[in-house]
């Protein structure tokens, strides 16, 4: 039998950034191999590297050197148009400030990814309820974020990262901005993400209960992985 192959390897990554005469060192020399079903914790204090790392798994930000492969694709090689593609099709991202639009509702948040693709709309309505009854919000469909809680509009954000059937999703700092007893409620349903769809889940953090929950927890500090 094949083994499954990793759904992220980074290799040697490097991310530089130039302030004046001083040169930044934001990642350095990064090693890290995720495979299909983990939720992995990137676990540091602020400025140890997460977000930068979790932005350059996701396409949002490009290594200074070094090697990243997502979906068993080397990101190097492809152009802003198919990596954009790649994100598209590939993967989900929870924001730690939810990033959902004020005026629509749920549901319409949720769609909004696949909003302007040629998809039957119906389909997509349908779709879209079935992920918010997933997260325990079937009942405010039709509620905007202003009317929901901090939990709700998060269980909203990770109801919208799986429209487009994502083998991963990344998180950046999804607890942030709840309680305990909320925060808690979100990496269940992260865990169980893993545990019963397959998704991969890498999820940057400095809530001790998001490692917890996590099948592996990558210590960073001052821009290295340093376990």
């Amino acid at each position: 039998m094949t083994a499954p192959a990793p759904v992220i390897e980074i290799s040697d990554v490097w991310k530089l950034h130039k302030l004046g005469d001083e040169v930044v060192k934001a990642l350095m020399a990064a090693e890290l191999t995720v495979m299909p079903g983990e939720f992995v914790c990137l676990m540091g204090p602020s400025g140890s590297g997460k977000s930068t790392l979790l932005n350059i798994i996701g396409g949002l930000d490009r290594p200074t050197k070094g090697t990243v492969r997502v979906a068993g694709k080397d990101t190097a090689a492809l152009t802003e148009s198919q990596f954009a593609a790649l994100r598209h099709d590939t993967v989900g991202f929870i924001f730690q400030s939810y990033n959902l639009i004020p005026f629509l509702s749920a549901v319409e948040n949720v769609e909004l990814p696949l909003m302007f693709e040629p998809y039957d709309r119906a389909a997509l309505r349908r779709r879209a309820i079935e992920l918010l009854e997933l997260v325990g919000l079937g009942h405010r469909i039709d509620h905007q974020p202003t009317k929901m809680s901090g939990g709700e509009q998060q269980r909203t954000a990770i109801a919208r990262s799986l429209i487009s059937n994502p083998t991963l999703v990344l998180a950046d700092e999804p607890t942030a901005n709840l309680d305990h007893r909320t925060g808690e409620t979100v990496v269940r349903m992260l865990r169980d993400l893993c545990s019963t769809m397959g998704v991969t889940v890498v999820a940057s953090t400095h809530d001790p209960t998001v490692a917890d929950e996590a099948s592996r927890v990558v210590r960073m500090k001052d821009g290295q992985i340093v376990n």
